[in-house]
């Protein structure tokens, strides 16, 4: 007898449940389940792997890597041939709202007022920096990266502070962390070029090669003071010796990190 699928675990519902190509449909309507839904939201939207997919859906690495293939191809055959496309069904269950228990990231579904660590809204005219944490001092591989320290600033004052999880995101999902958080700024010490890359595109500067005290890292960048190395670079396995961080001065190059394309 063969075994029963593992019934997967999915965020939410999806918001719309139908797309229909502009033009003349070809007629023949192609169901994508929920549970492949959620599977190409995490991977191809939120950046997760496919092992990171697989704990937030809990089921294997493996199950993951097939749904995904079969999502993939039924979304091409709707863009290339012109075929609706429905979102209904599945073996699946809905996530009970916990949070950091599974998901990779805030869950959509908790509760903030039962998760210390929410992250506030930020306020208009506020900007929000952060900075990659360990033990009071700025971490120094953006990608590994384990928390962050979250800075709300206005005037020029800093006026509320907060120490975030990533729950094991790691490189390009980091971007989407931070951009989910609207933070403004990044103060880090090593980063990889396409980390870079990625916080270029969601327009957030970024400041790296800075060691230290992370709140003295914001309060230097706060007084157009902070060191850091517009040409860092991170491979997380080759740092090359003489890596200075204190070769340029905040502000003097206003796209920080960024400006070294």
């Amino acid at each position: 007898m063969a075994r029963p699928s593992r019934c997967r675990r999915v965020c939410m519902e999806p918001d719309y449940d139908s797309f229909i190509p502009q033009g003349i449909p070809c007629g023949e309507r192609v169901t994508l389940t929920v549970d492949e839904y959620e599977v190409i939201r995490l991977i191809d939207l939120s950046g997760l792997t496919h092992e990171q997919c697989a704990g937030q859906m809990d089921i294997s690495r493996t199950t993951a890597t097939e749904i995904y293939e079969v999502a993939r191809r039924k979304i091409a055959d709707c863009i290339v041939n012109g075929k609706p496309l429905e979102i209904a069904g599945g073996n699946y269950r809905l996530c009970d709202g916990l949070g950091g228990r599974y998901c990779q990231k805030k869950c959509r579904k908790a509760d903030p007022a039962a998760d210390g660590q929410a992250v506030k809204e930020k306020g208009a005219g506020k900007m929000r920096i952060a900075v990659t944490f360990e033990d009071g001092n700025v971490f120094q591989h953006f990608g590994h990266t384990e928390q962050f320290k979250l800075y709300d600033i206005e005037n020029g004052e800093i006026t509320g502070e907060t120490v975030v999880d990533t729950n094991g995101q790691g490189h390009g999902a980091l971007s989407g962390f931070l951009t989910a958080n609207k933070v403004d700024v990044l103060i880090c010490g090593g980063i990889g070029g396409g980390a870079q890359a990625a916080l270029l595109e969601a327009g957030i500067r970024f400041f790296g090669g800075v060691t230290g005290s992370a709140d003295h890292a914001v309060k230097a960048y706060l007084a157009e003071s902070l060191e850091y190395n517009p040409d860092v670079r991170c491979s997380h396995h080759n740092h090359e010796e003489g890596h200075s961080c204190g070769e340029h001065h905040c502000h003097s190059d206003r796209q920080g990190c960024a400006g070294n394309k």
